[in-house]
């Protein structure tokens, strides 16, 4: 049942005011199938109104007020979002079918997103560049001005914190278009954004399809930079369609991530990164390992740990907070098994139990572990976002290298071995856009760049590097004899 809210979910923000709008959708509970409420089914006169509401802001206070202010309201805004940490964990629990721990733990990573940049935010310089004699030249970091922001439904409260997060930093006005599946702790977050003072028009929020507002947003002319998180496919499109404007866009795209176990690893220190990478928030993650490179000499000890690990595991509602809850969505349920059922050439090693008292209506996927695949099955090759890992062994660093690069995608990787000189050669030799060694995921990490290269998508979020990503520089020449 959905908590009382002080906004109506079935409106959209803007301009500082909840509106209506012609039409509305049913958000559904993944856990059990249950309709929670209506939401807005934003229009392109929506949208239209929502980029000009941020011009608005741009035009009047937000755009006149100071850097320092702009941090001090991101870090009013973390602070509230901590005071509601509850309510926005049940809510992320409710609409996307996270457990309750890993919902919690996106809640606290989006109040660290609004302090971190609330800090960054006066901290951002532009340089002088020794040139001619009588000339001073010195750059400036300036806000693109609108931004839109295109936000998927596996992690809402994260991918809001880094995205719109870093740009209200450096002073840009935000039209958020949240996923049609996950859409309440955005709504939420706006509504926390207006307490801790964020002027009107500043942040904007238009629920609704991806081929409706989405569509909208990335190709209407007032905006000025877009960001998008979602599949490689949409990702073309969006990026077509603000090619139009020619805007800048920030993409971050799918993944096939491996991690690399080498025969000195810890395999104690290493487990537990090897099968939570795959399994959290039910595999629905860019970065999820779901390909595990094991040397031959230590293969069958790998895959027999793995598979007791997988066995030990709880699937179930999220409220009940399981190791796994269900997929978003009964749509994406129904895509993952059409794939999967083309395993029958394949291992399965192991399953996570299904307990028998499952909502029938819930959209669960068991949990699978595949060894020995080949490196170029398309159970390797493919994103299949679901709770699906395989396992591929190999002999050489060399052959390590060629597998793990052999995919179209290049987010993250992660290098297990206790051989110094060989975590600097393998951090160099992968194509991705971040490798952890002797770890996965570096905790979250908000400080940390985060994007990728080749079909991954470009550009970078989090930490400072999203800062400069948000912003144009400009060059000033002054010539003074």
């Amino acid at each position: 049942m959905l908590p009382s809210l002080p906004f109506d979910p079935s409106h959209v923000l803007i301009g500082g005011a909840w509106r209506a709008t012609p039409d509305t959708l049913p958000l559904v509970n993944p856990s059990d199938g249950s309709t929670l409420c209506r939401i807005a089914r934003s229009t392109d006169a929506d949208v239209d109104t929502a980029v000009s509401a941020a011009q608005t802001a741009l035009d009047g206070p937000w755009g006149k007020m100071s850097a320092l202010e702009r941090g001090r309201c991101l870090t009013r805004l973390g602070q509230l979002v901590l005071d509601h940490a509850d309510l926005l964990t049940t809510l992320e629990t409710l609409d996307v079918g996270k457990p309750v721990t890993q919902a919690r733990a996106d809640a606290i990573a989006l109040a660290r997103y609004c302090e971190f940049y609330g800090g960054a935010a006066d901290k951002v310089h532009g340089q002088t560049i020794p040139y001619l004699d009588g000339y001073t030249v010195y750059t400036l970091r300036e806000p693109h001005g609108v931004t839109g922001h295109i936000v998927p439904w596996n992690y809402p409260m994260q991918i809001i914190g880094r995205s719109v997060g870093a740009a209200l930093a450096m002073g840009n006005a935000c039209v958020l278009k949240p996923a049609e599946d996950a859409c309440l702790t955005a709504l939420m977050f706006a509504y926390l954004a207006r307490e801790a003072g964020f002027p009107n028009g500043a942040l904007n929020v238009v629920p609704g399809l991806g081929i409706e507002a989405g569509a909208a947003l990335a190709r209407h002319p007032g905006v000025h930079h877009l960001s998008f998180t979602g599949s490689v496919e949409t990702g073309k499109t969006i990026q077509g369609l603000a090619a139009q404007n020619v805007v800048p866009v920030t993409l971050e795209l799918g993944g096939k991530s491996p991690q690399i176990v080498f025969d000195d690893a810890d395999l104690d220190d290493a487990l537990p990164f090897l099968v939570n990478a795959g399994l959290q928030n039910a595999g629905q993650t860019c970065s999820a390992a779901s390909r595990i490179l094991i040397q031959r000499s230590v293969y069958e000890t790998v895959a027999r740990r793995m598979a007791d690990a997988y066995r030990g595991k709880t699937m179930g509602p999220a409220s009940s907070d399981p190791d796994i809850g269900p997929l978003i969505s009964t749509k994406q349920k129904a895509r993952l098994e059409s794939l999967l059922q083309a395993d029958h050439d394949l291992t399965c090693l192991a399953e996570t139990p299904m307990p028998d008292d499952l909502p029938p209506d819930g959209a669960y996927v068991q949990p699978r572990l595949y060894g020995p695949v080949p490196p170029d099955h398309p159970m390797a090759q493919d994103e299949l976002f679901g709770p699906v890992q395989v396992l591929i062994p190999f002999d050489t660093e060399d052959e390590a290298i060629r597998i793990a690069n052999g995919t179209i995608y290049g987010l993250v990787a992660g290098v297990w071995t206790a051989n110094g000189a060989r975590q600097m050669r393998l951090a160099k030799a992968l194509k991705t856009g971040q490798v952890f060694l002797n770890n996965y995921g570096a905790g979250g990490g908000v400080e940390l760049p985060f994007g990728g290269v080749g079909k991954s998508g470009h550009g970078r979020e989090k930490g400072f590097e999203a800062l400069y990503g948000f912003s144009t520089l400009k060059t000033v020449a002054a010539k003074h004899g």
